[in-house]
């Protein structure tokens, strides 16, 4: 048991970095598209070259069923749709207000914890036979939103850093919207 906690506190770490780290991308950019776009290559080359030399480790075959790359692409873009809309929720702050990495990322994921409990909870009642739900997973969610709440409102607010002054040849980055 002690790799995957260990796999499993190393994903926390990344995840954890992701979000304060987007919000340099952004500043740095003054679009929080540049970096999604960046964050799919890296992705892709991530994926592919991590899951080959693992199929390769494990002496796996490199072939598909119907069903394997089916969840396969269903999950991939689940995580993919989830990197879109953690970008639109750092993006879609009030004009003049810088995004909030300690304000969305508790809320991504406690949400996501919460969002896997109740899908496995709904799998494990449609398999065969009933399933006795212990209240400790109510108490659990119930937890969870308050310890959300607690983390947003207490990590320090962090000043990023100021967008580079424009050049005169550089096109204005201000949406049209707010041009008027």
């Amino acid at each position: 048991m002690k790799l995957p906690v260990i796999f499993a506190l190393l994903t926390a770490l990344f995840w954890g970095l992701y979000g304060p780290v987007l919000g340099l991308a952004r500043a740095a950019e003054q679009s929080p598209f540049k970096p999604y776009l960046l964050i799919g290559v890296a992705y892709l080359v991530w994926a592919i070259v991590g899951g080959a030399i693992g199929m390769k480790y494990t002496d796996v075959p490199f072939s598909f069923s119907s069903v394997g790359l089916k969840w396969g692409l269903i999950s991939g873009s689940l995580g993919a749709f989830g990197a879109l809309t953690l970008t639109l929720a750092m993006f879609s702050f009030p004009t003049g207000m810088k995004p909030r990495p300690e304000i969305v990322m508790p809320i991504v994921f406690g949400g996501a914890v919460t969002v896997t409990a109740l899908t496995n909870l709904v799998m494990a009642r449609s398999q065969a036979g009933a399933h006795e739900t212990s209240p400790w997973l109510w108490v659990g969610i119930a937890g969870m939103a308050v310890c959300i709440v607690v983390v947003a409102y207490n990590t320090p607010h962090v000043k990023l850093p100021s967008p580079p002054p424009a050049t005169p040849n550089s096109e204005s980055r201000e949406p049209m919207a707010e041009s008027r």
